[in-house]
């Protein structure tokens, strides 16, 4: 007998049961993110499907309607809605399966299947960005307001609470150039659709057109590096310097052939770095959040591996010198404590 724990999942089966007239035979946890949401596995006759639980209140399933649509129309391979219930917050969803990138990494030495597995990330990224019209797509823009928001997650949920430090009037002006800088290097790229968390969490590894995408409610318009520093410089999975320029360079060939982007390389690797900061750092902010906020601690667990990517890249630019240096300085030796 399928039983629910709480009245969410009552209410979906009832909409399963009674309202779609479906024998479910399985019902159970497949994941939760770092959302609201909540997604369940249910079986009804041979067929696997997954529930996403938005709760109305706090979750908004219009977006992931509308951007599923279009990266479906634009021939990216995302779950087909089945059914939806808007007015409850419920989505039946085609599964891809349990595994995502991440899984299939971490159970594998094969080098070469690690880099076929990126490869197939990058094309359809490639497909993405070539098929969704960056001009016509009513996605929001990822402009300056936003990027500016996002950097404040570090000072404001990182420094101020998970690291309680206190800035002074030096180390803010020194902060806010930072982020100018990163925002400016932001907003002189070439624009793309940006899925907004393209990696290996939300990439699921299927036998059939891989990779599965999910989790692409947040797509915007933004920086044509933005995805694809997300995929290689993962906040879940360090991966060898060597492998990320070889796939960095083999996507700047396609892009190029695309016609999505016109620098040359040096200017497309800055680019794809100091986009690096900039989400590395709206990460660690989130992470903080999550923690303090949310109460879900584990992703503490992830800020050293993208603090890290932040230092090691700050170093590598002179006009980043000061922020790599308080970095070192200050907070690495806090993270012992507070981390």
């Amino acid at each position: 007998m399928i039983t629910a724990t709480d009245s969410r999942e009552k209410a979906i089966l009832h909409w399963l049961s009674n309202d779609l007239n479906l024998e479910i035979t399985h019902f159970e946890s497949a994941s939760s993110d770092a959302s609201f949401r909540r997604y369940f596995r249910v079986q009804y006759g041979q067929q696997n499907y997954i529930v996403m639980d938005a709760p109305p209140e706090q979750e908004d399933t219009a977006p992931f309607i509308k951007v599923a649509e279009l990266f479906a129309a634009a021939q990216v391979n995302v779950p087909e809605i089945i059914q939806q219930n808007t007015e409850q917050g419920f989505l039946l969803l085609q599964d891809f399966g349990s595994q995502c990138l991440l899984d299939s990494l971490n159970n594998t030495n094969d080098d070469a299947l690690s880099e076929t597995l990126y490869q197939d990330a990058l094309n359809s990224l490639i497909i993405l960005q070539s098929n969704v019209d960056a001009h016509n797509s009513e996605l929001p823009h990822y402009d300056a307001d936003l990027l500016n928001t996002e950097l404040h997650l570090f000072s404001d949920w990182f420094l101020a609470q998970q690291c309680e430090f206190i800035v002074d009037k030096t180390q803010k002006t020194l902060i806010n150039t930072t982020f100018q800088l990163l925002i400016d290097s932001a907003l002189q790229q070439a624009q793309a659709c940006v899925h907004r968390d393209y990696h290996s969490r939300n990439l699921m590894h299927i036998s059939d057109n891989n990779p599965g995408i999910i989790d692409f409610q947040d797509a915007v318009i933004g920086p044509v590096t933005y995805d694809a520093v997300s995929l290689l410089r993962d906040c879940y999975i360090n991966l060898p310097d060597t492998m990320i320029e070889r796939r960095l360079q083999v996507y700047y060939a396609q892009l190029k052939h695309a016609k999505l982007t016109h620098c040359d390389y040096a200017q497309f690797k800055r680019d794809f770095d100091l986009m690096g900061i900039q989400r590395h750092l709206k990460a660690i902010g989130i992470f903080s959040r999550l923690n303090i906020r949310d109460g879900k601690p584990s992703y503490l667990e992830d800020i050293p591996r993208t603090l890290d990517y932040v230092i090691n890249v700050s170093q590598q630019y002179p006009e980043l010198k000061d922020f790599h240096a308080f970095l070192t300085q200050y907070i690495l030796p806090l993270t012992q404590d507070k981390l």
